[in-house]
């Protein structure tokens, strides 16, 4: 008798889709936009901004001194494929290669189609898309390259990782992201195929975001597949995003740091769960997003607030309690820019299907990606503390890592990490 295969991803991360499945399927590209309530420096901002709906017509400049997609606005879907260097592929065969991507992509951005392109159709309603590009430590090793950022490396493995390659480091990334999934997967498929001698899709993953719009037309925080509004506490002015996200001087100024951790869910687990469990665990209120004690979402959370049974009003072993950077002089603010991922379920048969434990039905978590100046100031001490004692873990597992450089932005005639081949 054949042994059932299982899907417990939230256990073993096995069992997800393939890396071959994933990017029949993909539909990624990236150019610094990022996240938060605003970009205030203006770089890779909103040109004719949209109201972030599917099918928005609006365009994000693609030029400029940060790449767009890490400060921009938040959009409704997100690509990220991760690429290996086609052997015998040196330092004048990537450069051939980002020229080449940066130029389709900053048509793609703006609505026009790239040359030689069948379906130019598909690129005339731009959808806020953005696409960014990050190059990984082995990138450097295999073109032989200097300049390498002294961070950019594996992370180190912490308390409970059940890491598996299929989400693993990689050569190249491209982060695709817009509010028009047709226009984004066109892209995706566009770049796959432009650079198809160069480089080849090692993986893809796929999320989504419900983005609430309020009364004054600013966006709201959307939540994620616990319940929760995600990514409330962001670096959300242009001083801000200066001092944390971009890199300030020397050969890397005006890059970052692009982390990507792939996170299950145990939704069955979960559920099992009351909201106070919840509320608890994540430190916060569901329906507001506030911290427990607050009122409202962006209230400071009180740390050192003592209920009436003598015991801390925000429990210290929470999520937001381990993850803040506020009174934690190693840890310095990052950029949060995640979305959720949910797959289908897929077996080999319907009849594994019959009497399947829940988590088996389940491959939900969130595909979290966070951007700072360095790793070793910002996710590595967060990360450390959230391993060691977030509650968090008892319905999470992080399956997937990788760390890249995100070069610099563009002028109109220039290509991804242009300063690295000077």
């Amino acid at each position: 008798m054949t042994p059932r295969t299982t899907r417990r991803s939230f256990l073993t991360g096995v069992g997800v889709l393939s890396a071959s499945a994933a990017v029949a399927t993909a539909t990624s590209c990236v150019s610094d936009g990022g996240q938060g309530e605003g970009s205030g420096d203006g770089s890779g901002g909103t040109a004719d901004t949209g109201s972030g709906g599917i099918g928005d017509t609006g365009t994000v400049a693609f030029d400029g001194p940060h790449q767009a997609g890490v400060t921009t606005p938040l959009q409704s879907h997100n690509t990220t494929i991760a690429f290996t260097l086609r052997d015998g592929v040196d330092a004048d065969g990537a450069r051939r290669l980002l020229r080449l991507w940066t130029d389709d992509a900053r048509r793609l951005c703006s609505g026009r189609g790239v040359l030689a392109d069948l379906e130019p159709e598909l690129s005339e309603t731009t959808g806020n898309l953005t696409v960014t590009c990050g190059l990984g430590a082995s990138f450097f090793e295999r073109t032989g390259l200097g300049n390498r950022p002294e961070w950019l490396e594996s992370l180190p493995r912490f308390d409970g990782d059940r890491l598996d390659d299929t989400w693993g480091e990689r050569d190249i990334v491209l982060q695709v992201c817009g509010d028009d999934r047709t226009t984004l997967s066109h892209a995706v498929r566009v770049l796959v195929r432009g650079g198809a001698d160069y480089a080849r899709p090692s993986w893809s993953q796929e999320g989504f975001l419900d983005i609430p719009v309020d009364d004054d037309g600013e966006q709201g925080t959307p939540r994620n597949l616990f319940g929760f509004k995600d990514g409330t506490v962001n670096p959300d002015t242009g001083q801000e995003q200066d001092d944390h996200v971009w890199i300030g001087d020397g050969p890397h100024a005006g890059g970052t740091c692009m982390v990507v951790r792939r996170v299950a869910f145990d939704m069955p687990l979960w559920e099992a769960a009351d909201r106070v469990t919840r509320e608890v665990s994540m430190g916060r209120t569901i329906v507001e997003g506030a911290p427990i004690g607050g009122e409202k979402e962006f209230d400071e959370p009180d740390f050192e607030a003592v209920g009436d049974d003598g015991l801390p009003v925000i429990d210290v072993n929470s999520h937001i309690a381990l993850a803040t950077a506020t009174g934690h002089e190693d840890t310095d603010p990052l950029l949060r820019r995640a979305y959720n991922y949910d797959l289908p379920v897929t077996v080999s048969g319907a009849d594994d299907l019959v009497d399947a434990p829940l988590i088996d039905l389940a491959d939900t978590g969130l595909i979290f990606t966070c951007f700072q100046r360095d790793p070793r100031r910002a996710f590595i001490p967060m990360q450390k503390r959230l391993a060691a004692g977030d509650r968090l873990n008892e319905w999470i597992v992080h399956v997937g890592s990788a760390v890249f450089y995100v070069p610099p932005g563009t002028d109109e005639d220039g290509f991804w990490g242009e300063e690295l081949f000077d």
